[in-house]
């Protein structure tokens, strides 16, 4: 077997160490500074269409939410992006920019659109407006899968336990934002901080793969299709399901990014998106992950709001 070390100990080869030690910096030189790396802020969303049950306090559209969400704008402003990635397909994209051009002449209430309270609308719109940007760019890859659809197998437990955690640190928040209990703005400050990601993130993409020896639920969501599942494995494939509509955002977020040139980017997306796609960005040298709790600050903690609805 050959090995480096010996190689070195060969009189034709000592001196390699000392070589390479007065080349390298040379060479660095010769290169010059490294190009400063793309920063990428990606701010978890809920879906806020979905907040809304018919009760006045659940409305964006009402004064004080849409307060709420300038705020929000107001800070993600902070981040000073050149271009604004979105949720939307990019088969949607004229659509979008249709729109939007209505939308900067003032020629587009939100309201009048069946999804205006979404954040495509609520935050990418507005805070694109705002910041005199280009229309908003669609970088969605769509798919649906359950949570529900992993159901059976050795050490679902496992699975289900951190399934109900997740649920009963999520679900609480937005009954209080429908209430009007807590601000729209606390609620996606909470929502993006690290450890709520890391949770979300290790649902979805860690905890499925103890899970083995199982089948899929019957009547679970799922629109990806990768083959034959082999259900030894029913855990790992479960979570290529995310993982592989998360590689294609991440292909179209890429895409944008490169037509475009823009050195900072905020892409608004799902909570579920977050982690993966920050754990993505981190790994490619050309771009530095910013997170949105930089500038989505709050003091309200999750333990006070889970002791206040206890009462």
């Amino acid at each position: 077997m050959f090995h480096f070390s010996s190689l070195l100990r060969r009189p034709c080869f000592r001196a390699l160490p000392f070589l390479l030690g007065l080349t390298l910096p040379l060479l660095s030189v010769a290169q010059g500074p490294l190009p400063a790396k793309i920063q990428v802020l990606v701010v978890g969303s809920d879906h806020l269409n979905q907040l809304y049950n018919k009760q006045p306090q659940s409305d964006v559209f009402s004064p004080k939410k849409q307060a709420e969400l300038a705020q929000v704008r107001a800070q993600l402003a902070q981040f000073r992006p050149d271009i604004i990635l979105i949720e939307a397909e990019p088969k949607e994209q004229g659509q979008l920019d249709s729109l939007y051009s209505l939308y900067q002449k003032g020629l587009l209430q939100l309201a009048r659109l069946p999804t205006g309270r979404s954040e495509r609308y609520q935050v990418g719109f507005a805070l694109a407006k705002q910041l005199q940007l280009p229309s908003p760019k669609a970088v969605d890859y769509y798919a649906a899968t359950s949570q529900s659809l992993l159901s059976t197998g050795t050490n679902i437990e496992a699975y289900t336990q951190d399934l109900k955690l997740l649920q009963a640190t999520a679900r609480p928040l937005r009954t209080l934002v429908q209430h009007d209990s807590l601000s729209l703005y606390d609620y996606l400050a909470l929502a993006n901080q690290p450890a709520m990601i890391a949770l979300l993130h290790r649902v979805q993409f860690n905890t499925p793969a103890l899970v083995m020896n199982g089948t899929f639920a019957a009547d679970g969501t799922n629109t990806v299709e990768l083959g034959k599942v082999d259900t030894e494995y029913i855990g790992a494939h479960f979570i290529t399901l995310f993982y592989n509509r998360n590689l294609k955002i991440y292909s179209n977020m890429l895409r944008a990014q490169q037509q475009s040139q823009a050195k900072r980017v905020l892409a608004v997306f799902g909570l579920a998106h977050v982690g993966v796609l920050e754990e993505l960005f981190a790994a490619n040298p050309a771009y530095q992950v910013v997170h949105a709790a930089t500038y989505l600050k709050t003091k309200t903690k999750l333990s006070q709001l889970h002791k206040a609805g206890r009462k």
